[in-house]
């Protein structure tokens, strides 16, 4: 009896951050994108600003110039937002070398809120660096990475 108990709690809990959409319980959620916003505009910084330095505010990032971060940054927003799951949103630097690549996984609900994982992988040559993190669509269409 009480292993049931503990079944049934442990399926509970975990059924409120399944993946929630028209089809009910395993369907996918695809987020609503906001309208794209002209790059350097005062939303797309404002958008951009939101994701609170995004993976490559971390160690992948160091190095990196403000403008490659912006231009790495932008890449993160753009895979969140409007790319399909598994698919490259990539960014080149105007003066350094470096380059990178997003890939966000498939949309999935936690309570109001449509969240991605993604990958960030920065190469300088032929090594890269990847970092991997988590972020979640606010009502305003920015997006706030977990920590």
């Amino acid at each position: 009896m009480k292993i049931r108990v503990a079944l049934l709690s442990a399926l509970l809990a975990v059924s409120g951050c399944g993946t929630l959409g028209k089809g009910g319980p395993g369907a996918a959620v695809t987020p609503a994108p906001a309208a794209t916003p002209p790059a350097g505009s005062k939303v797309a910084t404002t958008i951009i600003s939101a994701m609170a330095g995004g993976l490559v505010g971390g160690s992948i990032g160091s190095g990196l110039s403000d403008a490659d971060k912006r231009k790495a940054l932008e890449a993160e927003y753009k895979a969140l937002e409007y790319t399909a799951s598994g698919q490259k949103v990539t960014w080149k630097s105007d003066s350094s070398g470096r380059s990178g690549e997003v890939v966000a996984a498939q949309p999935y609900r936690v309570g109001s809120q449509d969240c991605r994982q993604y990958t960030h992988t920065v190469f300088s040559g032929a090594a890269g660096a990847t970092a991997r993190g988590t972020a979640c669509r606010n009502a305003d269409g920015s997006w706030t990475p977990l920590t």
